[in-house]
């Protein structure tokens, strides 16, 4: 085990870079304060170092909020009450170190208020039927009820989603007033979407969906039941919210 101080205090921490390109990128991005024991608490259980963008973002921030709220980017829980859960809140971390603790097949590291989730591959993604290499992101698309891999680590993933390709990807999936909806949720909440975003309807005429801000547990819940009836398979665990 490698402690918080050797752990967080590296000479080439990856937080000035990252602050740059949050401040610098093409997409709206809001950074919230950060639980400072909850974030070092998941620093200590992934045991990574503050070098990297994931252990940036648990030490430095309570998480990211892209795009008006559209995508949550968890980091070390947010300090002020209603805020985004940590990433080990969402991943079920222990509550102190424990070295033979694993996040099972992947950890996810973000959420869409639509119910797509983004994880990072364990060492053997196969294995629960998630694409793509170990190391490597996924995303499980709320519209086909599948995991599909995005063929890049998580710290090109961050990159990604500050460089404004996010209007290509969501294409199909955002109806017009999708900022305004997006940016009034609370933090514990998502959007539900009837006909369902997998639905026939849905996919010929999004704007004439009805919508409503539910729990994002709701959300999840909703997406991961369909999955394991009509989908093509258990998507698994999609996040602790």
């Amino acid at each position: 085990m490698r402690g918080i101080d050797e752990l967080a205090d590296v000479d080439d921490p990856a937080w000035p870079g990252l602050q740059e390109m949050l401040t610098e990128g093409s997409v709206p991005a809001q950074v919230l304060p950060v639980d400072f024991d909850e974030g070092r608490r998941c620093l200590v259980q992934m045991q990574v170092t503050a070098r990297s963008t994931l252990g940036a973002l648990v030490l430095n921030t309570g998480g990211l909020l892209l795009d008006d709220g559209w995508v949550r980017v968890f980091g070390g829980g947010s300090a002020v009450d209603g805020g985004l859960p940590s990433l080990g809140q969402v991943n079920g971390f222990p509550p102190a170190f424990d070295p033979a603790w694993k996040p099972g097949t992947a950890l996810v590291v973000g959420h869409d208020v639509v119910g797509g989730v983004f994880a990072l591959n364990g060492h053997d993604p196969a294995a629960s039927g998630r694409p793509g290499a170990p190391g490597q992101m996924t995303y499980f698309a709320p519209d086909t009820l599948a995991w599909e891999a995005l063929e890049m680590g998580h710290s090109a993933w961050v990159s990604w989603l500050l460089s404004g390709d996010l209007e290509t990807f969501y294409e199909g999936l955002r109806w017009p007033g999708w900022r305004e909806e997006a940016a009034a949720l609370a933090l514990s909440q998502g959007i539900t979407v009837y006909p369902f975003l997998w639905s026939e309807e849905a996919r010929a005429d999004l704007a004439a969906t009805s919508r409503r801000p539910v729990p994002m547990r709701e959300v999840l819940g909703a997406a991961a039941d369909f999955a394991r009836q009509t989908g093509p398979a258990d998507p698994g665990v999609l996040g602790h919210v």
